[in-house]
């Protein structure tokens, strides 16, 4: 599953055009979140990501 850049941009133009700056931190925790969930599936990083949650 590939980065789509256009989707970025487009979410933070939609955040820049309609001043919705709340939604910032929920989106950055998302983000947050699913990189941990993903670091923590199969790899070595498993341990400590389960060491935080």
């Amino acid at each position: 599953m590939g980065r789509n850049p256009m989707l970025v941009r487009e979410v933070f133009d939609y955040l820049w055009e309609n001043k919705a700056w709340w939604l910032a931190p929920a989106l950055i925790t998302l983000l947050i979140v699913g990189a941990l969930l993903a670091a923590g599936q199969s790899s070595a990083l498993s341990p400590f990501v389960y060491a935080m949650i």
